[in-house]
């Protein structure tokens, strides 16, 4: 597929090339929709294998993020930024503030934030150039890490797809297979640790593993063998793509509920196989999306109360998605799709309609 059939079967708005060689920078920004308001998506740095998959990552996670904001209810667009390179020697405060300046040429049609390979620090960076950012730190007046409202948003609805199964959303004594323990699946772990979850976690660092298990009782696997494990619940708190032809066949669960982004490799056939195979599946955008609605109530003047208040949404709106997939007799991935759809074309409808008032004065 050409680079442009590419870009146009998504639908996106626009794709933008940045580069500097003297630095060694490539980036790309995507951006989805903003029918909604303003593109709002982090920057992943990342060592990709090639152009063509860093555009295809940016792409996907970039239109990811309209669904994300849709079905949140939140006042945003979709757009998300890659930068082409290994952060632990490419990554610098004079790439993070040129990555600013790229940023700051689009003019506030897209605003970053941190995702894998950034943190927050380099926000700072980042917002010298460009007023554009969120995710600043909590003394500069920002939300800081947003891991911990991620995690919180995943674990409701986590807890919403356990009481769609069983009939309660108390995971005391259930069996949570983690896998990735980064900031997100951490932090998911440490909220399932105090509720009484029987935890099992798979990582390709040694150390995130052993801390787990010091500090959660964490139960490791090897990379090599999570298919294998019988559980209860599924988290997939890694990189995307994980839930394929191959790996579906082999899960042993009844629900799949985590953080990664685009985990289905592709998306209806595999959210097809998951219910065909009587695994309830909570759409990782949906479920994953306490994180933007941390940076976007940032943009507002930042409250965490507010925010966590905010991620509470989560719940009740994974069970209208499954109460929606039931009624209309598809998966619950496709559900949650169309309700953000329904949405988006909800508010360019009203704002095609929407004329100025006029005053109309009597002729004399």
């Amino acid at each position: 597929m050409s680079l442009f059939a590419q870009i146009e079967a998504m639908g996106h708005q626009q794709v933008a090339f940045f580069s500097d060689p003297a630095l060694g920078l490539k980036s790309i920004i995507a951006i989805h929709d903003t029918t909604l308001g303003p593109a709002l998506g982090g920057v992943r740095f990342w060592p990709y294998t090639s152009e063509a998959e860093a555009l295809t990552d940016v792409l996907r996670l970039s239109r990811g993020m309209t669904y994300k904001a849709a079905i949140s209810g939140l006042n945003l667009g979709g757009g998300k930024s890659v930068i082409l390179g290994d952060p632990l020697t490419l990554k610098s405060e004079v790439v993070m503030r040129r990555f600013g300046q790229f940023v700051d040429i689009l003019g506030g049609r897209y605003i970053t934030a941190e995702d894998m390979g950034v943190s927050v620090r380099d926000m700072e960076y980042v917002r010298v150039e460009t007023r554009h950012v969120t995710g600043l730190p909590e003394e500069m007046g920002g939300s800081g890490d947003p891991s911990p409202v991620t995690a919180y948003g995943v674990y409701l609805g986590m807890k919403a797809a356990w009481k769609k199964v069983t009939g309660t959303d108390s995971l005391q004594g259930v069996k949570v297979l983690v896998q990735g323990l980064g900031k997100v699946g951490m932090a998911l772990v440490e909220l399932l640790h105090k509720e009484g979850a029987i935890l099992y976690a798979t990582d390709l660092s040694a150390e995130q593993l052993a801390l787990a298990q010091r500090e959660y009782k964490v139960q490791p696997i090897p990379p090599d063998d999570w298919l294998s494990q019988p559980v209860d619940i599924f988290s997939p708190c890694a990189r995307g793509g994980v839930l394929s032809s191959e790996t579906i066949s082999q899960l042993r669960c009844a629900v799949v509920a985590g953080s990664a982004n685009n985990q289905l490799a592709q998306e209806d056939q595999d959210s097809v196989r998951l219910a065909e195979q009587g695994i309830l599946y909570a759409p990782d955008f949906l479920i994953n999306a306490g994180g933007l609605i941390n940076v976007y109530t940032e943009l507002e003047g930042y409250s965490r109360s507010r925010a966590l208040a905010r991620t509470e949404y989560i719940y009740d709106m994974t069970l209208r998605v499954f109460a929606a997939a039931e009624q209309r007799g598809i998966t619950p991935h496709q559900a949650a799709m169309l309700l953000a759809e329904e949405r988006i074309r909800a508010i360019a409808a009203l704002r095609i309609h929407t004329a100025a008032p006029t005053l109309s004065l009597p002729i004399a």
